[in-house]
């Protein structure tokens, strides 16, 4: 039987400059993302879509959502086949189109994990693991455009 888990969040808006929604530029598009336990993340929209392009968007978190369950994955999968990774870094990209109406939908996401692993003998196992952990991603599977990857595999030394 499958087993399902839940996720509880709170997403407050705290851009009410004085006169609410009055007009499309009256107000701040900040925002908290509470999660109980964890600390608060500070939110906006896109700079392009009048955000504070110091805080997250949610197109940023779903780039790094991606990033950060592929790698989750990755690392389990490689621990439980002998590959030994010293150092993972991903530089993430995603491509958003939006439309003449306003709409828009991201149309691809590519990850760009740099692994370093402990020995030659493992680059191989390496970079084959990242389309197992493509399959497993719960995020990866739960989205309707492409999500692709090039990893570049270094040996540590």
């Amino acid at each position: 039987m499958a087993e399902q888990h839940d996720y509880a969040v709170t997403v407050t808006w705290t851009g009410n400059t004085g006169s609410g929604t009055a007009d499309y530029t009256s107000y701040s598009r900040d925002h908290t993302v509470e999660v109980p336990g964890k600390p608060v993340l500070h939110g906006s929209a896109d700079p392009a879509f009048r955000g504070d392009a110091h805080r997250m968007n949610p197109e940023d978190l779903l780039v790094a959502s991606l990033s950060q369950c592929h790698m989750l994955w990755y690392l389990g999968l490689c621990a439980a086949s002998g590959v030994v990774v010293t150092e993972y870094r991903d530089v993430a990209r995603g491509a958003m189109t939006e439309e003449r109406d306003g709409a828009g939908r991201f149309t691809e996401v590519v990850l760009r994990p740099e692994i370093t692993v402990a020995d030659e003998s493992m680059r191989s196992r390496a970079i084959s693991l990242h389309r197992q952990a493509h399959r497993k991603c719960f995020i990866a599977n739960s989205v309707n455009f492409p999500v692709r990857h090039e990893p570049a595999v270094r040996v540590a030394g």
